[in-house]
């Protein structure tokens, strides 16, 4: 059986696991500090960072990390699902269905107007998951490092 809930400090390790192999699939590292922060506002109830933990057999197997913001678009808070990932072992076990579900869910009971993500266009696995709950809108994305 799967479990959807918060992320807690005793699943700090297990998310660090997690995220580091979330890392490498996408062939990039973030900084141990800004790693360590991240977690720090997931582990936080004041952050608009919400971390959520998918848990089978008393194991932590995957995580979403989203990021809840206001938007000149709505009168209610719009969630980006920032981070998703699911231990490749455990792939096509319906455990991303559960983490998107999950927000969706999550999303209704809190009021967001909207859920949005994006993944890289070659990631077809994501995409066929992510197809699933809708179609991709016609938008690219810009992004200037600063």
């Amino acid at each position: 059986m799967t479990l959807i809930r918060d992320i807690r400090e005793w699943d700090a390790t297990a998310w660090r696991r997690l995220w580091a192999s979330y890392n490498e699939f996408y062939a990039t590292s973030v900084p141990i500090d800004v790693t360590e922060l991240t977690l720090r506002r997931l582990l936080d109830p004041t952050s608009t960072m919400i971390g959520r933990i998918a848990e089978r057999n008393a194991r932590v197997v995957g995580f979403s990390v989203s990021v809840l913001h206001e938007s000149s678009w709505t009168s209610s808070p719009t969630c980006y699902l920032e981070d998703l990932f699911v231990d490749p072992t455990l792939r096509g076990a319906g455990l991303g269905r559960a983490l998107v579900q999950d927000l969706i869910d999550l999303g209704r009971a809190r009021g967001w107007a909207r859920l949005y993500w994006h993944t890289q266009a070659d990631n077809e696995r994501a995409r066929r998951l992510y197809d699933s709950f809708v179609e991709a809108d016609s938008f690219v994305r810009y992004r200037v490092t600063l």
